[in-house]
C-alpha cells in the first residue's frame, strides 16, 4: 500500500467518488508539476461529515459542493475501501503531498472523522433506508429490517452516537437544515480565501479584508500621500489591528444588571495586560492601544540594526510585573523578523510565557512570518496584510517605505 502514490490510489479505486474536478485526466502531471514548488506549503483542511446510515450525509455534502462552486474542494465518499482511507489519513497527517492540488476535502464517512455530525431521528433514518434499499438495491423489507436490527442499529449506538458529543457542528434534519449548511459553506469560503501562510501557521491572523481596508492600504502605500493623510489612515488601520488583537485575549464570563433590571450575560476583559512598543515605529501604535485600553502600561524596546541581518538590543524599559501580564508587542512592519525575534526573546527572558505574547503589525513579509512562527510557535501574530516579500535591501515590497520616517515626518531629512 505504501508503495503506491495517493493519486494512483485515487484513480484506481472504484469505490470512492471524487467531486470537484472537471476531469481526472492529467491529474498526475498537474500534481507532479506543483509538488516540488508547493510541497512545503500545502496544508490540508478537512471536514469530516459523520452520521448514521440514511441520516443525510451525502445530501449535505452534495449541497455544500453545489454552493461552493470551487475546484479546490473535493468530496471523498467512503464505502468499503478502508485501506484507502487509512492511507489518506496517513497522508493528511504526515505529509502535504496529497493536498498540493486538493486544497480542501469534505469527507463523507461514518467513523474516521467527527467534525460534523448529521443527525436524523432513528425512525426517519430507517424509513429512508427501506426506501433506498428496496428501490436502488432490490432488497426485500424483511432482509433490510433483519440487517438493521442485527448490525446497523447496534453499530450506530455503540460507535457513532457516542461521538456526537465531540462534534464541532451538529446538523439536525440533514439536507433540510439550510441555515447550518450555509454556515458551513461560508466557513469553507473563509478558509479557502485565507492567505497560504495562515493555513501553515494557526497562530497567524490576518484581519478580514474589506474595500475600506484595501482603500486605506492604497493610501498609506502611495508615495504621493501627504503626511497628514498617511497618519490619519495609518491610525485607522492600527486601531483595527489593535481591536482584533484584543479579541485574542482570554476572558471570563460575567453577568450584569442592565438599567431595565434585566440580566445580561457577557464577558469581562483581561485585566493583566500591557503593551510593549519597538522604538520608534512601534510608538505610532501606542495611541490606538491607549484608546482601547484605558490606563494601560506600555514598555519600550530599542533595537539597533547592524548590517543586513544583525540586531542589537540597545535599551529596554518594561513594567516590573510584566511576567504576570499578557503582552501586546507593537511594531507596524514585520520584515526579516530579526527585530521581532530579539524583542520576543527579551520578553521571554523577563518571564513572559510565549503564549502570552501577541505581536501586532500592519504589514508582514512572508520571510518574517516564517522566522517568528518557527522560533515561537505559541505566540500570536495579528496583521492587516501580508506582502509579497523582501527586496535585495531587505525592505518589504511592495511595502510602504520607512514607516517611522513617514509617520513622524522625518522622511524629508
Amino acid at each position: 500500500m505504501a508503495s503506491n502514490s495517493a493519486v494512483d490510489i485515487i484513480e484506481t479505486s472504484s469505490k470512492v467518488h471524487f467531486s470537484g474536478f472537471h476531469q481526472m485526466d492529467g491529474l498526475v502531471s498537474i500534481i507532479s508539476d506543483q509538488l516540488a514548488e508547493e510541497e512545503e506549503h500545502g496544508q490540508p483542511f478537512v471536514i469530516g461529515v459523520a452520521g448514521g446510515a440514511a441520516s443525510g450525509k451525502t445530501t449535505v455534502c452534495d449541497m455544500i459542493m453545489q454552493q461552493l462552486h470551487d475546484q479546490r474542494a473535493v468530496v471523498v465518499n467512503q464505502v468499503l475501501e478502508c485501506d484507502l482511507f487509512r492511507f489518506l489519513k496517513i497522508q493528511l497527517q504526515e505529509t502535504s503531498k496529497l493536498c498540493v492540488y486538493i486544497n480542501m476535502m469534505v469527507i463523507n464517512l461514518v467513523l474516521i472523522l467527527h467534525h460534523v455530525v448529521v443527525y436524523a431521528d432513528a425512525d426517519v433514518r430507517l424509513a429512508r433506508r427501506i426506501k433506498r434499499d428496496t428501490v436502488e438495491k432490490g432488497r426485500d423489507i424483511a432482509t433490510i429490517l433483519d440487517q438493521y436490527s442485527k448490525f446497523v442499529k447496534p453499530a450506530f449506538e455503540d460507535f457513532i452516537l457516542p461521538t456526537k458529543k465531540y462534534a464541532d457542528i451538529i446538523i439536525p434534519r440533514g439536507g433540510d437544515n439550510h441555515v447550518a449548511i450555509d454556515l458551513i459553506v461560508q466557513h469553507i469560503h473563509t478558509k479557502l480565501g485565507q492567505h497560504d501562510l495562515c493555513k501553515i501557521y494557526p497562530n497567524l491572523y490576518v484581519i478580514q479584508s474589506t474595500f475600506q481596508i484595501r482603500g486605506m492600504h492604497t493610501l498609506i502605500r502611495d508615495s504621493k500621500t501627504t503626511k497628514h493623510d498617511f497618519i490619519f489612515y495609518s491610525d485607522r488601520l492600527i486601531r483595527l489591528v489593535v481591536e482584533h488583537g484584543l479579541g485574542h485575549l482570554p476572558f471570563t464570563e460575567k453577568q450584569v444588571v442592565t438599567p431595565t433590571g434585566s440580566v445580561y450575560s457577557g464577558v469581562d476583559f483581561c485585566k493583566r495586560l500591557c503593551g510593549v512598543s519597538v522604538i520608534r515605529s512601534g510608538e505610532s501604535m501606542e495611541n490606538a492601544l491607549r484608546a482601547c485600553c484605558k490606563g494601560i502600561k506600555i514598555g519600550k524596546i530599542l533595537i539597533h540594526r547592524e548590517g543586513d541581518n544583525g540586531q542589537q538590543l540597545i535599551y529596554e524599559k518594561l513594567p516590573s510585573d510584566i511576567s504576570e501580564r499578557h503582552v501586546l508587542l507593537l511594531d507596524p512592519i514585520l520584515g526579516t523578523g530579526n527585530s521581532a525575534v530579539q524583542a520576543i526573546r527579551l520578553l521571554i527572558s523577563k518571564g513572559v510565557p510565549e503564549s502570552n505574547i501577541i505581536f501586532l503589525n500592519l504589514i508582514s513579509a512572508p520571510q518574517g512570518v516564517n522566522v517568528v512562527c518557527k522560533k515561537f510557535p505559541r505566540i500570536k501574530i495579528v496583521t492587516s496584510e501580508i506582502d509579497i516579500g523582501l527586496n535585495v535591501e531587505f525592505r518589504v515590497v511592495p511595502g510602504m517605505g520607512e514607516f517611522g520616517d513617514r509617520y513622524f515626518g522625518t522622511d524629508d531629512e
